[in-house]
């Protein structure tokens, strides 16, 4: 079978988890490959994730690599077996690969956290209010665009509308008066996020103007929980796109900032309350 010329974001990452076992064993790729009866080539796109292994031959490398990290070795395995192609992949000759990844992300996540500064989140966005957010991007997009766009942001919150994922989210207060599509849209969309924030499986916090430091301010992040630690990602969407981590490292330090985000971050009752008493004084603007 031919190498893959695009491989999904899940692909790539098993090859980089592949890769870091390796790493961890002080084996370079050619001589895991004499270990394991693969070419140093094809170790190189196993580890980019264009081509694919057998889960004999994960736990092959496994063994070879004195990889003890049963839970790890068994996630690795279900990604392995994952045949059917995500509903995202309908969208895959209108959106580019950005759009489809964040969905692929959020789709397998075990839980699902995000910290938002300049925006209500994606996935709790009305279709009316993510229309603006689209609608306000240069260069200008077609009206065509922006629907496409907007259905698909509207068709990703199946994930946690369903009950399937549980979210939890830290708006701040920033997100809340930014205006997208002006005051009518914003009280529409307030009103939208409280009553979503009763719903079982989704927490609203929001991080007032007067907390004194916030950390990850200027971000818009996302953690999405994987089915163990080793497996989490992190997503930053910045003006070009958008951006994904998986280091140690940087799973540490996303960590470490949702932790400190949460203890800023008034309750969810107090927070349902804040977000009433902006939507009462923005409907003020047009009464």
């Amino acid at each position: 079978m031919p190498p893959r010329s695009t491989p999904t974001l899940r692909q790539r990452r098993l090859g980089t988890e592949l890769r870091r076992m390796r790493e961890q064993a002080g084996l370079g790729g050619s001589q895991l490959g004499r270990i394991v009866g693969m070419s140093p080539a094809q170790v190189t796109q196993m580890e980019s994730g264009r081509i694919g292994i057998s889960v004999d031959r994960l736990h092959t490398i496994a063994a070879a690599c004195n990889c003890a990290n049963r839970p790890l070795i068994e996630a690795l395995a279900e990604v392995i077996g994952e045949r059917s192609k995500g509903w995202w992949e309908t969208y895959k000759e209108v959106l580019t690969t950005d759009f489809l990844e964040v969905a692929e992300v959020e789709s397998h996540a075990r839980a699902i956290s995000i910290c938002t500064t300049t925006y209500i989140p994606g996935l709790l966005q009305t279709g009316t209010y993510a229309s603006a957010v689209f609608t306000r991007v240069y260069p200008p997009l077609s009206r065509a665009d922006i629907d496409v766009r907007t259905a698909f942001r509207v068709q990703r919150q199946q994930v946690v509308r369903s009950g399937k994922t549980p979210l939890t989210t830290f708006i701040h207060e920033a997100a809340l008066r930014m205006q997208f599509g002006g005051p009518k849209v914003l009280a529409e969309q307030l009103g939208a996020l409280v009553d979503d924030s009763a719903q079982s499986g989704i927490s609203v916090r929001v991080v007032p103007f007067a907390v004194d430091t916030f950390p990850g301010a200027g971000e818009n992040l996302t953690f999405a929980e994987g089915p163990v630690p080793e497996l989490d990602t992190v997503q930053m969407d910045v003006s070009q796109g958008t951006l994904f981590f998986d280091s140690p490292a940087d799973l540490a330090k996303q960590r470490a900032i949702f932790n400190r985000t949460e203890t800023s971050a008034l309750s969810e009752d107090g927070s349902r309350d804040f977000i009433r008493s902006i939507k009462k004084e923005v409907e003020g603007r047009y009464a």
